[in-house]
């Protein structure tokens, strides 16, 4: 069976954004994840999908623009990255948008559509984000490994990670990679995938 990995972008206090959406502390949104080669499905939310759609369509139409999202032009990680997702399978979770019109997008309406990703041959699943679906997800026990890429920064308020999370989780630390920068990617075990 399929393993579903969430992976995210966090601050030390545990935010994904700062309280009026700030996410200007992310140099390179595929940097330190290492996860393509992994996966072969990804898995978003439905408020966080259009902004993804966005700013991965818009580095495929144009690698060398500036983005309107970060203010800069993207990394060459984040053009490898483009290019994978125009060719990679994005389910997203939502009860009120339509369908995407990327091409590798489609809508599904429940947690038994995601929780049915997991069976069958493949790859593991990218849970991309947002916080509310990760905590969805979470709640039904379907994610089986968080990959946090923690920044050194407090950001003080915002919007938390885990703020719909219900029960408690207790979490295996699997590896923490410190860098020089202080930033560490953590990679965790959960108690997931159990309701399957």
């Amino acid at each position: 069976m399929k393993r579903m990995i969430a992976a995210l972008h966090v601050t030390l206090d545990g935010f994904i954004e700062g309280p009026k959406g700030e996410l200007d502390w992310v140099q390179d949104w595929n940097a330190h994840l290492d996860l393509t080669s992994e996966v072969d499905t990804c898995v978003l939310g439905g408020g966080m999908y259009p902004g993804y759609e966005q700013y991965w369509t818009s580095i495929l139409a144009d690698p060398a623009g500036v983005l309107e999202f970060t203010g800069r032009p993207p990394t060459p990680g984040e053009i490898d990255y483009a290019n994978w997702a125009d060719q990679t399978p994005h389910v997203v979770l939502s009860t009120t948008l339509n369908e995407p019109t990327w091409k590798t997008a489609r809508v599904v309406r429940g947690v038994e559509d995601v929780r049915s990703l997991k069976a069958g041959a493949g790859k593991d699943i990218f849970v991309v984000g947002g916080a509310s679906l990760v905590s969805t997800l979470m709640n039904h026990e379907l994610i089986e490994e968080l990959r946090l890429v923690v920044h050194p920064l407090v950001l003080g308020r915002g919007k938390p990670l885990f703020k719909d999370v219900t029960d408690r989780h207790q979490l295996q630390l699997i590896a923490a990679d410190p860098e020089d920068s202080g930033l560490v990617v953590l990679r965790y075990r959960t108690r997931g995938g159990r309701g399957g």
